[in-house]
């Protein structure tokens, strides 16, 4: 019994030790071959690339040019206009302004190319701009389905109605059977129908190709309100005979978010954007402005202040950027609040309140919140 239960034993092993080196053999990799140590193999996290991201096709042509085009409005006092000595002003220009400073070191080396609402994403996707800044709403459609990214929000706005007093009209819920002004091919011709048709109230859509030709229709009498943006409307109304004899009625009947659009598939491009104009927003929170960066780089024990300046660490270098990249943007245009005040605020005709776009932390708090910068 004893020798038998032996002799099962030992085919058993024979049979266990054949496997295994079968197993081995097919396993064996030929660096192990050549009788390497064999070492228990760990999870090791992916190791990042040493040299940094890609670079972005953008920026090296931006650089080679030696300066960036940028699309904006064809002229919408406040965001976009030419002065009467033939340069570009305005809240949008300034962020173009910002971008040339911290990418080639100069405020002036911009291109600033004026566009329609119908021209301005084939002109970004056929790489005649670099970037886009002309009052865009960021929408689902245009981020998922276009081929375009939107790289922040500069300026939340909503859209509202523009009338006669004459009219003696409290609402907009009052302009049924009104005819009603509106841009071809913008969200403000889809927002207006929504708002009626939820409503149940009657309107005549008056649709004209661009805002100019939709501001002379309203001037002429051709329609009875005129729909868009409320920081556009009040813009046009500056432009008007009389700007008295109009008002923009109470009601806000949309979301506007608006910012810059790029191209997608350029991340390191879309990251810059997005930088330049929270660098701007920090600067603002941090109490950094156009006349003390300078002195605070060198005086400031703030950390965050000195990481935004390039005092410490080096921030620009993900972005492809010198390290005093966001002190050249602020010492070129100022930060958020002063890039607000001089072109829609209390220093501007328009005289808009900071509302929605008052800093997070202000009294009362508004949208405008800056992603830190560290």
């Amino acid at each position: 019994m004893a020798a038998r239960a032996t002799g099962r034993v030992t085919t058993a092993m024979v049979m266990a030790l054949t496997l295994a080196a079968s197993l081995a053999a097919c396993d064996r990799s030929p660096a192990l071959d050549d009788g390497a140590d064999i070492q228990t193999p760990v999870a090791t996290a992916p190791r990042k690339q040493a040299d940094g991201p890609p670079p972005s096709p953008t920026l090296q042509a931006v650089k080679a040019r030696g300066r960036l085009n940028c699309g904006v409005h064809e002229g919408l006092v406040g965001f976009a206009y030419t002065d009467n000595r033939g340069q570009w002003r305005g809240f949008d220009v300034d962020f173009c302004r910002a971008m040339a400073a911290a990418i080639l070191g100069n405020p002036d080396a911009v291109r600033f190319v004026p566009l329609n609402g119908e021209q301005r994403f084939d002109a970004l996707t056929a790489e005649r701009i670099d970037v886009l800044w002309r009052s865009t709403s960021w929408t689902m459609t245009r981020d998922a389905g276009d081929g375009l990214s939107f790289a922040g929000v500069n300026y939340y706005d909503g859209q509202g109605f523009l009338v006669r007093r004459s009219l003696n009209l409290n609402s907009a819920a009052e302009l049924n059977g009104a005819r009603v002004c509106v841009q071809a091919g913008s969200t403000t011709e889809l927002n207006a129908a929504d708002y009626f048709r939820a409503r149940g109230i009657d309107y005549r859509a008056i649709v004209l190709r661009n805002e100019e030709e939709a501001r002379q229709a309203y001037s002429r009498e051709q329609c009875d309100a005129y729909s868009a943006d409320i920081s556009a409307l009040a813009a046009i109304r500056t432009t008007l005979s009389d700007p008295q004899a109009h008002a923009i009625l109470p009601d806000v009947v949309s979301k506007e978010p608006l910012g810059p659009v790029v191209r997608r598939g350029d991340e390191q491009w879309t990251a810059l954007v997005r930088w330049t104009l929270n660098a701007v927003i920090l600067a603002e929170e941090l109490g950094v402005t156009r006349a003390n960066a300078e002195a605070l780089s060198k005086d400031s024990r703030d950390p965050r202040i000195r990481r935004l300046l390039g005092e410490e660490g080096d921030m620009g270098a993900e972005l492809g950027l010198d390290r005093r990249w966001a002190r050249n943007a602020i010492m070129a245009v100022g930060n958020y609040g002063e890039i607000f005040d001089k072109n829609l605020g209390s220093q501007s005709t328009l005289d808009l309140a900071r509302g929605l776009n008052a800093q997070w932390n202000a009294r009362p708090g508004g949208l405008i919140y800056a992603l830190p910068i560290r």
